[in-house]
């Protein structure tokens, strides 16, 4: 009897720590207000919209994930995806061109003027947008990567890790550490995920305006 209890017991706790670590388990999200952090506004409005562009470039990116992408890794002719298909660039490149920021000309801009820090031998603007580190090291704001300075952490925020992008939640866990908008793998079960802490690879933290 003591050891059928001891398997469930051991059952249940692989089955949560699977959940947990595949993050279908929900989380519980806070905002900005939990933490008296005053919510960042961008003093431009690239696209003429009436939104700043730091909650659009959010709006559009939540926009974007409730297609519900599925992840795959294709050329496409005319750069930005056309069917139902994605990969991370693509979230952080739907909220930022529909914001007013196109950067598959912009990324083939900066490429030509810098095309060794790319480390690119032949231009395809229809594909070099989607490596975008060097990019926003040239022409985004660059800011904190202690994750845990999280008054500096603003959802719409671009964050980059070592071969993965996202953009920041404006939702945040119980410390305060935003939650991340991504789209890595083809078995992720949530765009929207509290994943910072667990992340070792986090090279570069960004703003647009």
């Amino acid at each position: 009897m003591k050891k059928k209890v001891g398997f469930v017991i051991a059952g249940i706790f692989l089955c949560w720590y699977f959940m947990n670590s595949f993050h279908i388990l929900p989380h519980k999200k806070y905002t900005d207000e939990d933490f008296n952090i005053v919510t960042y506004k961008s003093t431009i409005d690239k696209d003429k919209d009436g939104m700043d562009d730091q909650s659009d470039i959010l709006q559009n990116v939540r926009s974007y994930i409730a297609t519900k992408p599925k992840y795959k890794s294709k050329y496409y002719s005319g750069g930005y995806p056309d069917d139902e298909y994605g990969v991370c660039s693509d979230v952080v490149a739907f909220g930022l061109k529909d914001a007013g920021y196109d950067l598959m000309e912009l990324v083939d801009e900066d490429i030509k003027k810098n095309q060794k820090e790319y480390q690119i031998d032949i231009i395809d603007k229809n594909i070099d947008f989607r490596n975008l580190k060097v990019f926003f090291d040239h022409n985004a704001k660059s800011l904190t990567t202690d994750i845990y300075d999280i008054k500096n952490w603003q959802g719409g925020d671009i964050v980059v890790f070592k071969n993965h992008i996202g953009i920041v939640s404006n939702k945040r866990n119980k410390k305060g550490i935003p939650f991340i908008i991504h789209h890595e793998h083809s078995f992720q079960f949530n765009y929207e995920e509290d994943i910072l802490e667990k992340r070792e690879d986090l090279v570069g933290h960004y703003r647009m305006s």
